[in-house]
């Protein structure tokens, strides 16, 4: 249900097509929320059937149209009731973390191609985000300047600085996922260096292991 609310915190800026509401998603609240366009435009449509928001036809050149949403009252009550609700959080469902809990089945060398390949993913993410944030020291992303255009002068800074918050956290939740890898890293070769990092070996246990 967040992927509505991301919709409509987007539409409360102002009427956007489905293009350029996917294109201000990715750009923007796609960092902390991702949904491909085959889970957006289905929930626009159910978001429409259930007078969230409301399309409109509009001429587009010569011959062709598109529709343009915006968001009706009941929308913006829904919303800003979401953000009166206390946030129900999820159990954690992290493929990292799971597959490196049985790491010991794995060759040294498949351990450390993991770590690494986790260092990367996320040092490409702490480079975005903390791209994010010179944007937003700026006031050059373009769905922020949207925002602020029509908001209030006196809570702008208020504004800014939730942006600012938020994707300070990612900068550190990024730094933690680096540093646990490295870890990973020392822990394999401080294994090695005991003798005790080989992969668990096919085939049935022991007769002494099973009794």
């Amino acid at each position: 249900m967040s992927l509505r609310y991301a919709l409509l915190a987007l539409l409360r800026v102002g009427p956007l097509s489905g293009y350029e509401l996917q294109k201000q998603f990715s750009m923007s609240v796609g960092h902390v929320w991702h949904a491909p366009d085959s889970q957006i435009y289905p929930e626009l449509r159910k978001m429409e059937a259930e007078n969230l928001i409301e399309g409109e036809e509009q001429p587009r050149g010569q011959r062709a149209t598109r529709r343009v949403y915006h968001v009706t009252e009941a929308g913006d009550r829904a919303f800003l009731e979401w953000m009166q609700t206390p946030l129900e959080y999820a159990r954690v469902r992290d493929p990292a973390h799971l597959r490196a809990a049985y790491l010991e089945a794995a060759s040294p060398e498949t351990a450390r191609a993991f770590f690494r390949r986790h260092t990367e993913q996320w040092e490409a993410e702490l480079a975005q985000w903390e791209g994010e944030l010179h944007r937003i020291a700026q006031v050059d992303n373009p769905m922020l300047v949207r925002r602020l255009a029509v908001t209030d002068p006196a809570d702008r800074e208020r504004t800014i600085a939730f942006k600012r918050f938020t994707y300070e956290g990612l900068v550190d939740r990024a730094h933690a996922e680096i540093a646990w890898a490295r870890r990973g890293l020392e822990l394999i070769d401080s294994l090695e260096s005991e003798g005790g990092a080989g992969p668990v070996p096919n085939g049935p246990e022991p007769s002494a292991a099973r009794a």
